[in-house]
């Protein structure tokens, strides 16, 4: 077996260059069906793609979460586009942005400047990917950053953030001290089990099917909330 790459953005390149020979084990540039002024670099199956990528590296690798268009952050990609003034002329991070598509919708927007978050080298690598497709400028910010509180970013987009306990639990604090510091904070959910509904005002909700990877079916609604701020 092949070892992994130190370079994940070379490893994704070299993989997109191959895609024409086809297979489900691939990248391609798309749109997305739900947004489709954006095109992704998107795995045809992420099952399978995760499975290719176990066995160029011969180790156990964390899922490819990146390699989907999430329905949480469809959802807020299609907020921001429809209502261009909730983002222009501000700085925006887009918080554990995966494929980088809510990022993406708001510098499409007119935000002043974006950043997309991940922990995950190959998010980054291929956020960069999707950033320079669409034509628009998006700062790739690695680590870990949900014991700040988004210091310097006007707007924190997050998608689909509450879908797992141990993340849910340490992402409401990072939002509510981003809000108590006067960020605006919009969530993209489609009824995640870990959501602290009672925490948020819906906004918009979107009617539709839309292929949600993580609980590996299809889900008929999205919503976009905003975080209240508690009295």
């Amino acid at each position: 077996m092949t070892r992994r790459t130190a370079d994940p953005l070379a490893d994704l390149e070299r993989k997109v260059a191959g895609a024409e020979s086809g297979g489900l084990d691939r990248l391609r540039l798309v749109e997305v069906p739900f947004v489709p002024e954006v095109r992704l670099h998107l795995a045809e199956d992420a099952i399978v793609w995760w499975a290719r990528m176990e066995a160029e590296a011969g180790a156990v690798l964390p899922p490819p979460y990146w390699a989907s268009a999430w329905p949480g952050g469809q959802a807020l990609a299609r907020y921001v586009l429809d209502n261009p003034d909730v983002v222009t002329g501000l700085r925006v991070l887009d918080l554990a942005a995966g494929s980088g598509l809510a990022a993406i919708a708001a510098g499409l927007a007119g935000a002043a400047t974006v950043a997309a978050n991940d922990i995950d080298p190959y998010a980054l690598a291929v956020i960069g990917m999707n950033a320079r497709a669409n034509g628009i400028q998006v700062r790739q910010a690695g680590g870990d950053l949900l014991d700040g509180d988004g210091t310097g970013v006007d707007l924190v987009l997050a998608g689909d953030v509450f879908y797992r306990r141990g993340l849910a639990q340490r992402m409401l604090p990072f939002l509510e001290r981003a809000a108590a510091r006067g960020a605006r904070v919009l969530v993209g959910d489609p009824g995640r089990a870990y959501l602290p509904a009672d925490r948020f005002q819906v906004l918009a909700s979107y009617e539709g099917s839309v292929s949600d990877e993580v609980a590996n079916a299809e889900i008929s609604r999205m919503d976009v909330l905003q975080l209240r701020l508690r009295d």
